[in-house]
Protein backbone atom coordinates (compact mmCIF):
# COMPACT_ATOMS: atom_id res chain seq x y z
CA UNK A 1 0.00 0.00 0.00
CA UNK A 2 1.05 3.56 -0.95
CA UNK A 3 1.81 5.79 2.58
CA UNK A 4 -0.54 8.35 3.37
CA UNK A 5 1.48 11.66 3.13
CA UNK A 6 -0.14 15.04 4.54
CA UNK A 7 1.47 17.48 2.59
CA UNK A 8 0.97 20.30 5.70
CA UNK A 9 2.69 17.95 8.01
CA UNK A 10 5.63 18.27 5.56
CA UNK A 11 5.03 21.66 4.74
CA UNK A 12 8.19 23.02 6.70
CA UNK A 13 10.77 20.49 5.16
CA UNK A 14 8.86 21.30 1.36
CA UNK A 15 10.06 24.69 1.62
CA UNK A 16 13.18 24.15 3.17
CA UNK A 17 14.40 21.84 0.02
CA UNK A 18 12.53 24.43 -2.51
CA UNK A 19 14.99 27.47 -0.81
CA UNK A 20 17.83 24.73 -0.91
CA UNK A 21 17.49 24.02 -4.61
CA UNK A 22 16.69 27.88 -5.23
CA UNK A 23 19.85 28.63 -3.42
CA UNK A 24 21.56 26.29 -5.73
CA UNK A 25 20.36 27.31 -8.85
CA UNK A 26 20.90 30.84 -8.33
CA UNK A 27 24.75 30.36 -7.37
CA UNK A 28 25.67 28.37 -10.70
CA UNK A 29 23.82 31.21 -12.58
CA UNK A 30 23.94 34.36 -10.65
CA UNK A 31 27.59 34.23 -9.68
CA UNK A 32 28.27 37.64 -9.63
CA UNK A 33 25.82 38.48 -7.12
CA UNK A 34 26.45 36.21 -3.87
CA UNK A 35 23.89 38.13 -1.81
CA UNK A 36 21.04 36.50 -3.36
CA UNK A 37 21.78 33.12 -1.88
CA UNK A 38 21.91 35.00 1.64
CA UNK A 39 18.53 36.47 0.73
CA UNK A 40 17.26 33.19 -0.24
CA UNK A 41 18.40 31.21 2.61
CA UNK A 42 17.24 33.36 5.21
CA UNK A 43 13.69 33.71 3.09
CA UNK A 44 13.58 30.08 3.10
CA UNK A 45 13.98 29.51 7.22
CA UNK A 46 11.54 32.09 7.61
CA UNK A 47 9.02 30.37 5.21
CA UNK A 48 9.18 27.52 6.80
CA UNK A 49 8.23 28.85 9.97
CA UNK A 50 4.62 29.66 8.85
CA UNK A 51 3.32 26.29 7.96
CA UNK A 52 5.51 25.45 11.70
CA UNK A 53 2.70 28.19 13.09
CA UNK A 54 -0.06 27.23 11.21
CA UNK A 55 0.33 23.46 12.90
CA UNK A 56 0.38 25.02 15.85
CA UNK A 57 -2.95 26.97 15.67
CA UNK A 58 -4.47 23.85 14.08
CA UNK A 59 -3.42 21.46 17.13
CA UNK A 60 -3.68 18.31 15.95
CA UNK A 61 -1.02 15.59 16.07
CA UNK A 62 -0.23 13.99 12.83
CA UNK A 63 1.38 10.42 12.63
CA UNK A 64 2.60 9.18 8.92
CA UNK A 65 4.64 6.16 7.87
CA UNK A 66 3.54 3.78 10.64
CA UNK A 67 4.10 6.22 13.82
CA UNK A 68 7.75 6.68 12.24
CA UNK A 69 7.38 10.51 11.38
CA UNK A 70 4.87 12.28 14.05
CA UNK A 71 4.32 16.28 13.55
CA UNK A 72 2.50 16.93 17.45
CA UNK A 73 4.03 19.85 19.71
CA UNK A 74 6.54 18.27 20.86
CA UNK A 75 7.98 18.47 17.30
CA UNK A 76 6.15 21.63 16.53
CA UNK A 77 8.27 23.44 19.51
CA UNK A 78 11.68 21.62 18.06
CA UNK A 79 10.87 22.67 14.48
CA UNK A 80 10.14 26.64 15.82
CA UNK A 81 13.11 26.73 17.56
CA UNK A 82 15.34 25.53 14.98
CA UNK A 83 14.30 27.35 12.62
CA UNK A 84 14.58 30.48 14.63
CA UNK A 85 18.49 29.39 15.62
CA UNK A 86 19.13 28.69 12.31
CA UNK A 87 17.75 32.54 11.28
CA UNK A 88 20.22 33.88 13.62
CA UNK A 89 23.34 31.50 12.52
CA UNK A 90 22.67 32.89 9.23
CA UNK A 91 22.39 36.92 10.38
CA UNK A 92 26.04 35.82 11.68
CA UNK A 93 27.25 34.33 8.40
CA UNK A 94 26.42 36.89 5.95
CA UNK A 95 29.27 39.46 6.57
CA UNK A 96 31.36 36.93 8.15
CA UNK A 97 31.68 34.73 4.91
CA UNK A 98 31.28 37.19 2.37
CA UNK A 99 34.10 39.39 3.55
CA UNK A 100 36.23 36.05 3.75
CA UNK A 101 38.27 35.18 0.92
CA UNK A 102 36.52 31.65 1.15
CA UNK A 103 33.03 32.82 -0.04
CA UNK A 104 31.12 29.94 -1.73
CA UNK A 105 27.65 29.92 -2.40
CA UNK A 106 26.87 26.23 -1.19
CA UNK A 107 28.03 27.56 2.22
CA UNK A 108 24.14 28.44 2.63
CA UNK A 109 23.35 25.17 0.42
CA UNK A 110 25.33 23.37 3.22
CA UNK A 111 23.49 24.84 6.29
CA UNK A 112 20.25 24.60 4.88
CA UNK A 113 20.55 21.05 4.26
CA UNK A 114 21.74 20.45 7.73
CA UNK A 115 18.52 22.49 8.92
CA UNK A 116 16.40 20.26 7.16
CA UNK A 117 18.17 17.28 8.95
CA UNK A 118 16.91 19.03 12.07
CA UNK A 119 13.67 19.47 11.32
CA UNK A 120 13.53 16.02 10.30
CA UNK A 121 14.83 14.92 13.70
CA UNK A 122 12.02 16.66 15.62
CA UNK A 123 9.41 14.71 13.97
CA UNK A 124 11.88 11.25 13.98
CA UNK A 125 9.82 8.54 15.85
CA UNK A 126 12.18 5.45 14.65
CA UNK A 127 15.82 4.33 14.65
CA UNK A 128 15.71 4.62 11.13
CA UNK A 129 14.47 8.19 10.92
CA UNK A 130 16.61 9.15 13.51
CA UNK A 131 19.64 7.78 12.17
CA UNK A 132 18.95 9.63 8.89
CA UNK A 133 18.26 12.80 10.56
CA UNK A 134 20.97 12.75 12.62
CA UNK A 135 23.32 11.95 9.44
CA UNK A 136 21.38 14.83 7.21
CA UNK A 137 22.79 17.35 10.01
CA UNK A 138 26.06 16.21 10.73
CA UNK A 139 27.50 15.62 7.35
CA UNK A 140 27.22 19.03 5.85
CA UNK A 141 28.50 20.30 9.42
CA UNK A 142 31.80 18.61 8.44
CA UNK A 143 32.26 20.15 5.22
CA UNK A 144 31.38 23.95 7.26
CA UNK A 145 34.10 23.05 9.85
CA UNK A 146 36.95 23.09 7.32
CA UNK A 147 35.47 25.88 5.05
CA UNK A 148 38.68 27.69 5.55
CA UNK A 149 40.37 25.64 3.28
CA UNK A 150 43.91 27.27 3.69
CA UNK A 151 43.56 27.26 6.93
CA UNK A 152 45.63 24.50 8.48
CA UNK A 153 43.44 24.96 11.95
CA UNK A 154 40.14 24.72 10.00
CA UNK A 155 41.23 21.69 8.38
CA UNK A 156 42.61 19.82 11.41
CA UNK A 157 39.17 20.95 13.02
CA UNK A 158 37.20 19.66 9.92
CA UNK A 159 39.23 16.30 10.00
CA UNK A 160 38.68 15.40 13.53
CA UNK A 161 35.18 16.09 13.48
CA UNK A 162 34.71 13.78 10.59
CA UNK A 163 37.15 10.99 11.96
CA UNK A 164 34.95 10.78 15.50
CA UNK A 165 32.09 11.50 14.13
CA UNK A 166 32.16 8.18 11.70
CA UNK A 167 33.19 6.70 14.64
CA UNK A 168 30.54 7.62 16.90
CA UNK A 169 27.92 6.44 14.45
CA UNK A 170 29.56 2.83 13.89
CA UNK A 171 29.20 2.62 17.25
CA UNK A 172 25.55 4.20 17.67
CA UNK A 173 24.56 1.88 14.63
CA UNK A 174 25.92 -0.95 16.46
CA UNK A 175 23.61 -0.39 19.22
CA UNK A 176 20.81 -0.03 17.63
CA UNK A 177 20.93 -3.16 15.70
CA UNK A 178 20.86 -4.92 18.80
CA UNK A 179 18.35 -3.12 20.01
CA UNK A 180 16.14 -3.83 16.37
CA UNK A 181 17.25 -7.32 16.56
CA UNK A 182 15.81 -8.27 20.51
CA UNK A 183 12.20 -5.52 20.06
CA UNK A 184 12.15 -6.96 16.20
CA UNK A 185 10.89 -3.17 15.19
CA UNK A 186 12.39 0.15 14.69
CA UNK A 187 9.57 1.88 15.64
CA UNK A 188 9.92 3.72 19.38
CA UNK A 189 6.26 2.89 20.33
CA UNK A 190 7.37 -0.44 19.63
CA UNK A 191 10.87 -0.45 21.50
CA UNK A 192 9.35 1.09 24.58
CA UNK A 193 6.22 -1.79 24.99
CA UNK A 194 9.84 -4.55 25.04
CA UNK A 195 11.93 -2.50 27.13
CA UNK A 196 8.64 -2.62 29.64
CA UNK A 197 9.06 -6.38 29.42
CA UNK A 198 11.73 -8.07 31.42
CA UNK A 199 14.94 -7.86 28.83
CA UNK A 200 18.10 -9.89 28.75
CA UNK A 201 21.54 -8.10 29.43
CA UNK A 202 22.05 -7.67 26.14
CA UNK A 203 19.32 -5.13 26.11
CA UNK A 204 21.47 -2.80 28.72
CA UNK A 205 24.79 -3.34 26.50
CA UNK A 206 22.78 -2.16 23.29
CA UNK A 207 21.24 0.72 25.04
CA UNK A 208 25.27 1.97 26.26
CA UNK A 209 26.32 1.56 22.80
CA UNK A 210 23.56 3.48 20.97
CA UNK A 211 23.67 6.16 23.80
CA UNK A 212 27.96 6.48 23.28
CA UNK A 213 27.10 7.96 19.98
CA UNK A 214 24.38 10.36 20.97
CA UNK A 215 26.73 11.64 23.76
CA UNK A 216 29.82 12.19 20.71
CA UNK A 217 26.57 14.27 19.62
CA UNK A 218 26.14 16.48 22.41
CA UNK A 219 30.02 16.73 23.00
CA UNK A 220 29.16 15.02 26.73
CA UNK A 221 32.38 13.76 28.48
CA UNK A 222 34.87 11.81 28.02
CA UNK A 223 33.66 11.96 24.13
CA UNK A 224 34.18 15.70 23.65
CA UNK A 225 37.34 16.08 22.84
CA UNK A 226 36.61 16.92 19.09
CA UNK A 227 35.29 20.03 20.22
CA UNK A 228 37.37 22.79 21.17
CA UNK A 229 39.75 22.36 18.38
CA UNK A 230 36.70 22.03 15.97
CA UNK A 231 35.02 24.95 17.67
CA UNK A 232 38.80 27.37 17.31
CA UNK A 233 39.61 25.81 13.83
CA UNK A 234 36.05 26.16 12.08
CA UNK A 235 34.73 29.71 10.88
CA UNK A 236 32.78 31.22 14.36
CA UNK A 237 29.00 31.47 12.65
CA UNK A 238 30.06 27.85 11.64
CA UNK A 239 31.44 27.52 15.52
CA UNK A 240 28.19 29.29 16.59
CA UNK A 241 25.62 26.58 14.51
CA UNK A 242 27.57 23.79 15.84
CA UNK A 243 27.11 24.52 19.47
CA UNK A 244 23.64 25.46 19.51
CA UNK A 245 21.57 24.18 16.70
CA UNK A 246 23.73 21.11 16.06
CA UNK A 247 24.39 20.44 19.82
CA UNK A 248 20.48 20.53 20.39
CA UNK A 249 19.68 18.30 17.38
CA UNK A 250 21.96 15.25 19.53
CA UNK A 251 19.72 17.16 22.42
CA UNK A 252 16.23 16.11 20.58
CA UNK A 253 17.71 12.73 19.30
CA UNK A 254 18.45 11.69 22.69
CA UNK A 255 15.76 13.07 24.25
CA UNK A 256 13.52 11.35 21.87
CA UNK A 257 15.08 8.28 21.86
CA UNK A 258 15.20 7.87 25.64
CA UNK A 259 11.73 9.65 26.55
CA UNK A 260 9.85 7.18 24.07
CA UNK A 261 11.88 4.47 23.20
CA UNK A 262 13.83 3.20 26.08
CA UNK A 263 12.36 4.99 29.12
CA UNK A 264 10.79 1.70 30.84
CA UNK A 265 14.07 0.09 31.15
CA UNK A 266 15.38 3.49 33.54
CA UNK A 267 17.80 1.23 34.87
CA UNK A 268 19.54 0.93 31.83
CA UNK A 269 20.14 3.98 30.58
CA UNK A 270 19.98 6.62 33.95
CA UNK A 271 23.22 5.70 35.05
CA UNK A 272 25.08 6.29 32.05
CA UNK A 273 23.37 9.53 32.07
CA UNK A 274 24.37 10.19 35.39
CA UNK A 275 28.43 9.54 34.54
CA UNK A 276 27.87 11.67 31.65
CA UNK A 277 26.35 14.42 33.05
CA UNK A 278 28.64 14.73 36.28
CA UNK A 279 31.70 13.89 34.25
CA UNK A 280 30.78 16.84 31.54
CA UNK A 281 29.74 19.85 34.05
CA UNK A 282 32.72 18.99 35.87
CA UNK A 283 35.80 18.63 33.67
CA UNK A 284 34.21 21.21 31.10
CA UNK A 285 34.16 23.73 33.97
CA UNK A 286 37.48 23.19 34.89
CA UNK A 287 38.95 23.14 31.45
CA UNK A 288 37.21 26.49 30.97
CA UNK A 289 38.72 28.00 33.75
CA UNK A 290 42.08 27.72 31.99
CA UNK A 291 41.28 28.93 28.49
CA UNK A 292 42.60 32.23 27.18
CA UNK A 293 40.70 32.27 23.72
CA UNK A 294 37.14 32.89 24.01
CA UNK A 295 36.24 30.57 21.63
CA UNK A 296 37.95 27.85 22.99
CA UNK A 297 36.42 29.03 26.28
CA UNK A 298 32.92 29.56 25.02
CA UNK A 299 33.80 25.60 23.26
CA UNK A 300 34.61 24.06 27.02
CA UNK A 301 31.49 26.20 28.15
CA UNK A 302 28.84 24.57 25.88
CA UNK A 303 30.21 21.05 27.00
CA UNK A 304 29.48 22.18 30.78
CA UNK A 305 26.21 23.43 29.82
CA UNK A 306 25.37 20.07 28.08
CA UNK A 307 26.49 18.16 31.51
CA UNK A 308 24.01 20.80 33.34
CA UNK A 309 20.89 19.71 30.55
CA UNK A 310 21.70 16.31 31.12
CA UNK A 311 20.89 16.73 34.16
CA UNK A 312 17.30 16.23 34.55
CA UNK A 313 17.56 13.25 31.78
CA UNK A 314 19.76 11.72 34.76
CA UNK A 315 17.15 11.55 37.64
CA UNK A 316 13.74 11.68 34.96
CA UNK A 317 13.27 7.89 35.80
CA UNK A 318 12.58 8.79 39.35
CA UNK A 319 10.35 11.99 38.29
CA UNK A 320 6.29 11.79 38.14
CA UNK A 321 5.21 12.94 35.17
CA UNK A 322 6.90 15.28 32.77
CA UNK A 323 8.83 17.91 34.43
CA UNK A 324 12.26 16.63 34.30
CA UNK A 325 11.82 15.97 30.62
CA UNK A 326 10.03 19.65 30.27
CA UNK A 327 13.46 20.82 32.42
CA UNK A 328 15.84 19.59 29.53
CA UNK A 329 13.97 21.35 27.23
CA UNK A 330 13.03 24.55 28.80
CA UNK A 331 17.26 24.63 28.81
CA UNK A 332 17.96 24.06 25.60
CA UNK A 333 15.90 26.94 24.37
CA UNK A 334 17.22 29.27 26.85
CA UNK A 335 20.91 27.83 26.16
CA UNK A 336 20.25 28.52 22.46
CA UNK A 337 19.68 32.33 22.91
CA UNK A 338 22.23 33.15 25.38
CA UNK A 339 24.90 30.61 23.55
CA UNK A 340 24.06 32.54 20.15
CA UNK A 341 23.71 36.20 21.21
CA UNK A 342 27.76 35.10 23.35
CA UNK A 343 29.14 34.13 19.99
CA UNK A 344 27.60 36.99 18.11
CA UNK A 345 29.29 39.29 20.52
CA UNK A 346 32.30 37.41 20.29
CA UNK A 347 32.30 37.68 17.06
CA UNK A 348 31.85 41.51 16.88
CA UNK A 349 34.53 42.30 19.40
CA UNK A 350 36.75 40.05 17.92
CA UNK A 351 36.07 42.63 14.29
CA UNK A 352 36.93 45.74 16.38
CA UNK A 353 39.92 43.83 18.38
CA UNK A 354 41.41 42.06 15.70
CA UNK A 355 41.60 38.97 18.24
CA UNK A 356 39.46 36.67 19.70
CA UNK A 357 41.78 36.34 22.92
CA UNK A 358 40.48 37.31 26.05
CA UNK A 359 42.94 39.82 26.75
CA UNK A 360 42.25 41.54 23.83
CA UNK A 361 38.84 42.34 24.93
CA UNK A 362 40.42 44.54 28.13
CA UNK A 363 38.91 48.00 27.86
CA UNK A 364 35.97 47.18 25.53
CA UNK A 365 33.47 49.02 27.77
CA UNK A 366 35.55 51.84 27.41
CA UNK A 367 36.10 51.84 23.30
CA UNK A 368 32.63 50.24 22.66
CA UNK A 369 30.59 50.54 25.75
CA UNK A 370 26.97 48.70 23.99
CA UNK A 371 28.75 45.69 22.80
CA UNK A 372 30.37 44.97 26.24
CA UNK A 373 26.88 45.92 28.17
CA UNK A 374 25.37 42.83 25.74
CA UNK A 375 28.63 39.91 25.92
CA UNK A 376 28.31 40.72 29.76
CA UNK A 377 24.46 40.26 29.97
CA UNK A 378 25.02 36.85 27.84
CA UNK A 379 28.44 36.07 29.84
CA UNK A 380 26.37 36.42 33.16
CA UNK A 381 23.01 34.89 32.00
CA UNK A 382 25.46 31.55 31.27
CA UNK A 383 26.81 31.88 34.53
CA UNK A 384 22.65 31.50 35.89
CA UNK A 385 22.91 35.12 37.32
CA UNK A 386 19.44 36.37 38.31
CA UNK A 387 17.33 38.48 36.49
CA UNK A 388 18.88 37.35 33.40
CA UNK A 389 16.96 34.35 31.03
CA UNK A 390 19.73 31.49 33.11
CA UNK A 391 18.60 31.58 35.87
CA UNK A 392 15.56 30.17 35.15
CA UNK A 393 17.29 27.20 33.13
CA UNK A 394 19.32 26.79 36.24
CA UNK A 395 15.90 26.57 38.44
CA UNK A 396 14.43 24.17 36.23
CA UNK A 397 17.47 22.29 36.51
CA UNK A 398 17.63 21.79 40.28
CA UNK A 399 13.71 21.38 40.18
CA UNK A 400 13.64 18.11 38.79
CA UNK A 401 16.67 17.17 41.11
CA UNK A 402 14.19 18.19 44.12
CA UNK A 403 11.58 16.42 42.44
CA UNK A 404 13.51 13.33 42.11
CA UNK A 405 14.73 13.18 45.82
CA UNK A 406 16.92 10.22 45.77
CA UNK A 407 20.42 9.42 46.71
CA UNK A 408 21.53 9.72 43.75
CA UNK A 409 19.76 12.59 42.13
CA UNK A 410 20.58 14.66 45.25
CA UNK A 411 24.53 13.77 44.63
CA UNK A 412 24.00 15.06 40.98
CA UNK A 413 22.73 18.24 42.41
CA UNK A 414 25.43 18.75 44.75
CA UNK A 415 27.77 18.31 42.09
CA UNK A 416 25.71 20.46 39.94
CA UNK A 417 25.69 23.46 42.40
CA UNK A 418 29.21 23.20 42.66
CA UNK A 419 30.25 23.31 39.25
CA UNK A 420 27.86 26.76 38.84
CA UNK A 421 30.34 28.46 41.45
CA UNK A 422 33.05 27.25 39.71
CA UNK A 423 31.45 28.39 36.09
CA UNK A 424 30.81 31.69 37.83
CA UNK A 425 35.03 32.31 37.70
CA UNK A 426 34.94 32.05 33.98
CA UNK A 427 32.07 33.62 32.93
CA UNK A 428 32.58 36.74 35.13
CA UNK A 429 36.69 37.04 34.08
CA UNK A 430 35.57 38.31 30.81
CA UNK A 431 33.42 41.07 31.86
CA UNK A 432 35.35 42.04 34.56
CA UNK A 433 38.59 42.62 32.04
CA UNK A 434 36.22 44.97 29.92
CA UNK A 435 35.11 47.41 32.31
CA UNK A 436 37.99 47.45 34.55
CA UNK A 437 41.40 47.00 32.58
CA UNK A 438 42.57 49.90 30.20
CA UNK A 439 42.23 49.01 26.47
CA UNK A 440 45.24 47.89 24.62
CA UNK A 441 46.65 50.11 22.10
CA UNK A 442 45.56 47.47 19.22
CA UNK A 443 42.05 47.59 20.66
CA UNK A 444 42.37 50.97 20.43
CA UNK A 445 43.17 51.43 16.69
CA UNK A 446 41.05 48.91 15.66
CA UNK A 447 37.73 50.37 17.44
CA UNK A 448 36.69 52.14 14.28
CA UNK A 449 35.78 48.77 12.66
CA UNK A 450 32.12 49.43 12.17
CA UNK A 451 29.97 46.54 13.10
CA UNK A 452 27.48 45.27 10.31
CA UNK A 453 24.15 45.24 11.04
CA UNK A 454 23.08 41.80 10.39
CA UNK A 455 25.73 40.78 13.23
CA UNK A 456 23.82 44.00 15.15
CA UNK A 457 20.74 42.82 14.44
CA UNK A 458 21.84 39.35 15.97
CA UNK A 459 22.93 40.80 19.22
CA UNK A 460 20.01 42.55 20.01
CA UNK A 461 17.35 39.89 19.60
CA UNK A 462 18.71 38.03 21.41
CA UNK A 463 20.08 40.49 24.10
CA UNK A 464 16.07 41.10 24.19
CA UNK A 465 15.27 37.76 24.42
CA UNK A 466 17.51 36.83 27.35
CA UNK A 467 16.29 39.92 29.46
CA UNK A 468 12.50 39.58 28.56
CA UNK A 469 13.08 35.54 29.86
CA UNK A 470 14.63 36.48 32.93
CA UNK A 471 11.98 39.12 33.44
CA UNK A 472 9.00 36.57 32.16
CA UNK A 473 10.12 33.08 31.66
CA UNK A 474 6.34 31.63 31.71
CA UNK A 475 7.08 31.99 28.10
CA UNK A 476 9.58 29.30 28.18
CA UNK A 477 7.65 26.96 30.58
CA UNK A 478 4.87 27.09 28.85
CA UNK A 479 6.58 26.08 25.86
CA UNK A 480 7.97 23.40 28.10
CA UNK A 481 4.65 22.22 28.99
CA UNK A 482 3.18 22.08 25.15
CA UNK A 483 6.29 20.15 23.92
CA UNK A 484 4.85 16.72 26.47
CA UNK A 485 0.91 17.80 25.78
CA UNK A 486 -1.06 15.71 23.36
CA UNK A 487 -2.53 17.76 20.44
Amino acid sequence: MNPSIDAHAFAPEIILTAAIVICLLVDLFVPRRPELVARIASIGVLGALIPVLTLAADGADRSMFGGAFVVDNYALVFMGFFLVVAYFSLLLSFDYIAEGDYYRGEYYVLLLTSVLGLLVMACARDLVSIFIALETISVPTFVLAGWRKHDTKSNEAALKYFLIGVLSTAVMLYGMSFVYGMANSTVLSDIAKYAGTTTPPLFAAAIFLTLVGFAFKVSAVPFHFWAPDTYEGAPTPVTAYLSVASKAGGFVALLTIVRFGFFPSDDSWQPILWVLAAASMTLGNLAALRQTNAIRMLAYSSIAQGGFMLVPFAVAGDVRGDSAWEAVVIYLLIFGAMNIGAFAAVIAAARRTRSAEISSFSGLGRTDPVLAVMLSIFLLSLAGVPPLAGWFAKFVMFRAVFDAGTTAAVVLGVIAAVNSVVAFFYYVAIPRRMWFNDPAESAVEASAAPTPFALNAAMFLTTATVLVIGIYPQFFARLGELAFTPG
